[in-house]
């Protein structure tokens, strides 16, 4: 062979294996992450599959001979072509989730949910990506990961990462949704993550930074990588200045409440950007003028959000990328570019959207004598929705079941006539909620032999939460184990038949693990399998009774787990129900809180700014697949923010601050079924 063809087949060779992807991709006009897989989409508007192995969230373009990687529901994967994919999960911790069917247990594992993922901007085999509890990074371009911890939060809730070299030095970013940015130099002896959150906004009347939405680095032509920040509840965009170890705010929008996410530096030079979504739109901020002032004009890109709105509305798109001079530019989280509207899988006329309504206590529902003041109440108040028990928090069921497959499980107390309740419900057209309590359940933790019950380790009896160490007092806190199948079958009989007799929703409430008591350490779980965790068994059952469920499922959550990217304590996390779950509804009592926690003045707006903030936290955290309806405190509690302002006006504010914030709807609660503070319109 001659050296002219030689040199041909080595520049043939050359091309063909460092520039793949760039060869196969031209035909492509853009390529899409979304619900079922990754997309591309041509000249023509037609799509094709190119991946169909899960949920794209997020797509990072070739740079600098890298491949094409995809972060995903099933975690990492690489492509040099867009059609062949490769995954890159080794090292990564999985989830076991459990799979009961048809009477037979087996165990499926998948990767632990991955929060972000980022590769250095100046090499690409440097990786790094989260978890909810700890940072990931791979040196060799993904073909293995090591655990490199997290900073040492109280609480799992990693939102960001970030990676580069400064000064010649590896170094990762980590935001956390409670307690800021840190960062840590791994390899180099003795290094610990530090925390790096001057400058950043508070959340009001507390000392932490407000979460970080993402987390970006920019290589400019010439000098160091530049840092930038932005924040998920505030329009708020940041640059690291790393020498002084501080954030200084280059842009901020109007007060309130606003998102900017999915930062994306564009171009190297005197006219890069930081490209970004901003509370519906895309926009753009120059590099140019890091040192401007904070009013800067931002830049819209009204070019791209039509692009990704001829997308075809059955790809459902979280993520693009896009051709952009000479290589891709990507953005990712696009559901901020819509409005929420109704992404339930039911219509529209069918689900709890715009809902105002009551708890209603069983026993104020026996007759229609005992019910007519509530029918008065909902007319005079223009409710349309109530909430009753149908389990109730001791585990006693309130109506006779039909079902022969449901003898022997839970003890039927005072039912009430289901029939002749719905009826009347359905004559006055109010939607109709069965509360079922999950896993609070006094009756099926003694059954057969207490083999569903949580386990007391210490003293090989069910566990029962108390509140001191002589067990003199209790909190009447009595489970069945989270991780025991056989319970999730009594829970999806339970609600398979409410259904079918007429219920519009199913609603369930503690379905979390128990939070309380000073023994909580000693709680056991004996149906738990290796590998699984909190989360584990709370997936599990969702995944279990979701396809029994012809309604809508509503889940009842802490306060806290609502407000935070977090399910700490227990195993409620929002951005996992919500594959599995219609409808969201936080407790945000503000009795509930810390007394000073929003009670800047004026103060008597405290119940207000919980419920208008948290309803829209809860719908971002949620990335807007659910619809956020919470329960709101129509009760009083001997605390002292109650004592100095309970009454009418603060159960209105309540009312007006999820109506400002959209009104996915409220119910307000009161053990007691005395409503004397319902507003009146």
């Amino acid at each position: 062979m001659n050296n002219m063809i030689r040199k041909i087949i080595f520049n043939f060779l050359f091309c063909f294996f460092l520039f793949p992807a760039f060869s196969q991709t031209e035909q492509w006009s853009m390529v899409i992450g979304g619900r079922d897989g990754l997309y591309g989409l041509d000249q023509l508007g037609r799509t094709n599959r190119l991946w169909s192995g899960g949920e794209v969230l997020k797509i990072i373009p070739p740079n600098r001979g890298s491949p094409w990687f995809i972060m995903s529901d099933a975690g990492i994967f690489a492509s040099v072509d867009l059609r062949n994919w490769e995954s890159r999960n080794q090292g990564l911790p999985l989830k076991t989730i459990k799979v009961f069917q048809n009477g037979n247990t087996s165990l499926l594992n998948i990767v632990q949910q991955i929060k972000d993922f980022e590769i250095d901007p100046q090499n690409s085999e440097n990786m790094v990506l989260a978890i909810k509890d700890a940072v990931f990074l791979s040196r060799n371009g993904g073909r293995t990961w090591e655990n490199i911890g997290m900073p040492n939060y109280r609480t799992n809730g990693i939102k960001a990462v970030a990676v580069t070299t400064l000064d010649g030095i590896l170094t990762v970013f980590s935001s956390h949704n409670i307690y800021g940015i840190y960062y840590i130099t791994p390899g180099r002896a003795g290094a610990v993550w530090t925390e790096l959150s001057t400058g950043l906004e508070v959340l009001e009347s507390t000392n932490n930074p407000d979460e970080i939405a993402d987390i970006a680095i920019w290589i400019p032509e010439q000098g160091r990588p530049e840092i930038f920040a932005s924040q998920t509840f505030r329009r708020r965009l940041y640059h690291l200045d790393w020498d002084a170890k501080r954030f200084n705010l280059i842009w901020s929008g109007p007060q309130g409440f606003g998102t900017i996410d999915s930062l994306t530096p564009v171009g190297n030079n005197a006219a890069a950007v930081l490209r970004f979504i901003q509370d519906g739109n895309i926009m753009e901020f120059p590099f140019s003028r890091l040192n401007a002032s904070s009013s800067l004009a931002l830049g819209q890109r009204q070019d791209i959000i039509n692009r990704i709105n001829a997308i075809p509305q059955n790809i459902s798109p979280n993520s693009i990328a896009i051709p952009e001079g000479g290589g891709f530019t990507s953005l990712n989280e696009l559901w901020l570019l819509s409005e929420p509207g109704n992404r339930s899988r039911f219509p529209a006329d069918t689900i709890g959207i715009n809902l105002e309504g009551i708890y209603l206590p069983v026993n104020h529902a026996m007759d229609r004598f005992s019910l007519a003041p509530y029918m008065d109440l909902i007319r005079n108040r223009e409710l349309n929705m109530v909430v009753i028990d149908m389990k109730d928090d001791y585990g006693r069921l309130r109506f006779t079941p039909q079902n022969p497959a449901l003898d022997g499980w839970g003890r039927v107390f005072r039912p009430i006539d289901l029939e002749d309740f719905l009826k009347t419900m359905k004559d006055a057209g109010i939607y109709t909620v069965a509360r079922i309590v999950v896993f609070k359940d006094p009756e099926i933790a003694n059954k057969d032999g207490r083999r569903y019950s949580v386990w007391d380790r210490q003293n090989n009896i069910p566990w029962e939460g108390y509140q001191d160490n002589e067990r003199t007092r209790t909190y009447d806190e009595r489970w069945v184990d989270p991780y025991a199948e056989d319970v999730w079958e009594y829970i999806a009989l339970l609600s398979e038949e409410l259904c079918l007799r007429g219920f519009d929703e199913i609603q369930f409430d503690y379905i979390r693990f128990p939070t309380d008591g000073v023994n909580l350490a000693d709680a056991h779980y004996r149906w738990r399998n290796p590998g699984m965790d909190m989360d584990s068994a709370i997936l599990s059952f969702l995944r279990h009774v979701r396809p029994r469920i012809q309604a809508p499922i509503s889940v009842d959550i802490y306060g806290a787990n609502g407000w935070y990217r977090t399910g700490a304590r227990t195993g409620q996390e929002v951005e996992l129900f919500t594959p599995w779950i219609d409808i969201i509804c936080p407790m945000y009592y503000p009795s509930h809180f810390e007394q000073h926690f929003l009670a800047q003045n004026p103060a008597e707006m405290r119940p207000y700014r919980i419920y208008y903030h948290g309803t829209l936290r809860n719908h971002t955290i949620a990335r807007g697949r659910a619809i956020i309806r919470p329960w709101a405190q129509s009760f009083y509690l001997n605390v002292s923010y109650d004592r100095q302002y309970y009454g009418l006006d603060y159960v209105r504010h309540q009312l007006d601050g999820v109506r400002d914030a959209g009104n996915g709807g409220l119910t307000y609660w009161n053990n007691l079924g005395r409503y004397d503070e319902v507003p009146i319109p």
